[in-house]
């Protein structure tokens, strides 16, 4: 029954009319035609162009790379590093280790097991348009990234003073003295005595 199905959509695919026509020829361009060279000046004028502008007092003008370097291993580690005309600095270095990852079965199930990872640290150093000098130095890897520099906001110190529970002295209280005194222990129908 299905091969049926099959032939009889085919068929139909077949005898359906086609809009292509074998009769389509592309288009056929002429030559352009060039004029004889001329040497003579253009007819036109030339735009004229300003020439850039700067401030008199940009002192970033002429900023320029004065060392630089880049160092990648056959092990996976590499440095590089960089320093400017305006004492701009900026290191880095990076190393794979492995580590603690979470990696994906074909089924979607997430285990741990050990993968290849990098970690980086590195420092930049730049002075500010202000002169104000600023020194950045950081760490990333399995804990995460950690910055550090003075210029950097740091969250305020709370000391928490944990609140002191109530202090109550007690006293037992003194079991009441029995009306009756037992004097053997001995089973008589449903009660001791």
């Amino acid at each position: 029954m299905k091969l049926f199905v099959i032939a009889a959509v085919l068929a139909v695919a077949a005898a359906a009319p086609s809009s292509y026509k074998p009769e389509y020829k592309p288009p056929a361009y002429a030559a352009p035609a060039y004029a004889a060279p001329s040497y003579s000046a253009p007819a036109y004028a030339a735009p004229a162009y300003a020439a850039p502008a700067y401030a008199k007092d940009n002192k970033y003008a002429g900023i320029t790379i004065t060392s630089q370097s880049d160092e990648r291993n056959l092990d996976g580690s590499s440095q590089w590093s960089y320093a400017q005309s305006d004492y701009t600095t900026r290191e880095e270095s990076q190393v794979q280790k492995k580590m603690q990852g979470v990696a994906y079965d074909s089924y979607g199930k997430a285990t741990y097991e050990d993968v290849m990872g990098n970690t980086n640290k590195g420092s930049s150093y730049w002075v500010s348009p202000e002169g104000e000098k600023f020194t950045l130095t950081w760490v990333a890897d399995e804990q995460g990234f950690k910055p550090k520099g003075d210029h950097l906001p740091v969250a305020p110190v709370h000391v928490y003073e944990l609140p002191v529970a109530p202090v109550h002295e007690y006293e037992l209280p003194v079991a009441p003295a029995l009306p009756y005194k037992r004097t053997g222990l001995g089973y008589s129908g449903n009660s001791y005595y």
